[in-house]
């Protein structure tokens, strides 16, 4: 069993932590874009473009499925990426848990970056799924730049200034672009010192993305399977190492084995 995940750097991996998590038998694909990254500014034309040219790369390494570990992919490029691979290879893409976030009845704020921030997809996924319940939207200026490159210092940075636009009420944080899974921990801390409440409920989409591959292959998870092989990485199309600022988060780290030291 092979899972291609894409994504224009390393904010695919929560959810190839998870899917380890679920079958660590699979052998994964990490297919990235580090040449455009980031994607989020760029035309929903070239988004498009660069995740069929990541998701081509990864196909070609016969996986049965591909998942889109990217929000802002999931929203420009999804239809395009599902036509063309579709149904030869199940496409699974990633849509903000602003749903489960909302079910316990909020206050919600939705952490994303600032060209999906106000977007009408957004927008549209909180008037149907968060109705009725008081939702901030949250732009993380930096955040999966500074996530990216592995810079505590600018990631606290970044933190602190999303944390002091959320209201020190909200219940519940939505983790709207795969890289801030990665700094959760920080995210979490961060919002106890501004709002006092370290009881504040974290919702990434890493998790329910694992099981929908599952769902979409017909598999059980099985999380006592042997091992199978360290994940194949690819970049901008061709065969890389692990980025270095993979080594910098526990999702990544759990990927690879140590290597050892000469």
């Amino acid at each position: 069993m092979r899972i291609a995940l894409i994504d224009s750097g390393i904010g695919q991996l929560p959810a190839a932590a998870a899917l380890r998590r679920l079958r660590p038998d699979a052998s994964l694909v990490l297919s990235a874009d580090p040449e455009g990254m980031p994607w989020g500014p760029r035309t929903s034309e070239d988004i498009t473009r660069r995740a069929l040219a990541c998701a081509r790369a990864a196909a070609r390494t016969a996986p049965d499925a591909l998942v889109v570990a990217c929000n802002t992919a999931s929203v420009h490029a999804l239809e395009a990426l599902r036509a063309e691979l579709e149904p030869r290879v199940p496409v699974v893409g990633t849509v903000p848990a602003i749903k489960p976030a909302a079910a316990g009845g909020g206050p919600v704020a939705v952490w994303a970056t600032p060209a999906t921030t106000g977007s009408g997809y957004q927008r549209g996924l909180i008037d149907r799924f968060a109705a009725g319940v008081a939702t901030t939207e949250v732009p993380c200026h930096g955040l999966a730049d500074a996530v990216e490159q592995a810079d505590p210092g600018a990631v606290a940075r970044a933190v602190k200034a999303a944390a002091a636009l959320t209201p020190t009420d909200v219940a519940d944080v939505v983790l709207g672009c795969t890289h801030y899974e990665l700094v959760g921990e920080r995210i979490r801390e961060e919002l106890a010192v501004e709002g006092g409440a370290p009881a504040v409920r974290l919702h990434g989409s890493a998790s329910a993305v694992a099981h929908q591959v599952l769902r979409r292959l017909g598999l059980d998870p099985a999380p006592e399977a042997e091992p199978g092989p360290e994940p194949v990485f690819l970049a901008s199309g061709h065969p890389a190492p692990p980025p270095a600022a993979l080594l910098g988060y526990r999702e990544g780290r759990g990927l690879v084995r140590p290597r050892p030291v000469a």
